[in-house]
Parts: C-alpha cells; sequence; structure tokens
C-alpha cells in the first residue's frame, strides 16, 4: 500500500471542524511528512505504515498548543481514524489524497 501523496484533513473537534492538508513522501525509504492548517506547518514524527493502519504525531500551536497522535486507516484515497491530545476526547479524521493529473490526463 502506497500513503504517499496529499492528503486533504477534515477534523471533527469540539471547537468545530479544522481544516489541514498532510504531504506524505518516501525518501530512502522511509516515510516523511508535513501537516499544513491554521496558518502554520510542522513536520510529522514516528510515521509508521502497518498494512492499512497509517499512524503519526505531530505538535501544532494554532489554535492551542497541543501534541497530537493520529491513527487513521487507509482504504485507497481515503482515510478515517482519530486523532488524540493526551487526555482529550478523541477527534474524529477523514482525509482525501488529492488526484495527481499525468501529463496524459491533461491533454485528454
Amino acid at each position: 500500500m502506497t500513503v504517499e501523496g496529499v492528503w486533504d484533513l477534515s477534523l471533527s473537534t469540539p471547537m468545530g471542524r479544522i481544516e489541514a492538508v498532510v504531504e506524505l513522501a518516501r525518501q530512502a525509504g522511509v516515510l516523511t511528512g508535513a501537516a499544513h492548517g491554521a496558518g502554520e506547518g510542522v513536520p510529522l514524527s514516528d510515521i509508521t505504515l502497518d498494512g492499512d493502519r497509517l499512524t503519526w504525531r505531530q505538535s501544532v500551536t494554532k489554535p492551542l498548543r497541543l501534541n497530537l497522535t493520529f491513527a487513521v486507516v487507509v482504504d485507497g484515497d481515503t482515510l478515517t481514524g482519530t486523532s488524540r491530545a493526551g487526555r482529550l476526547p478523541a477527534t474524529k479524521v477523514t482525509g482525501r489524497r488529492r488526484t495527481v493529473l499525468t501529463a496524459m490526463d491533461q491533454r485528454s
């Protein structure tokens, strides 16, 4: 399974819906990534792919300073799961991978 690409995420939090973008790449066989949202970009850490289960950690400062842990299941170009911030209740996460158009796609 490949998870590389740009993912548009939606997080349903008690403060309302938050939109974010996660970029995943593989460099020398290791998954790397970054997240962008709420006016900041942060690196992802501890990225693990086990079958269709993808997990990672990230620290954000907006809208609150939080250390988040994500656990999602990837199904093709969609993902669903949760993010947690310490003892706070889990937040529902959904996402869709952006489609990359090839030169052939753009000509047709």
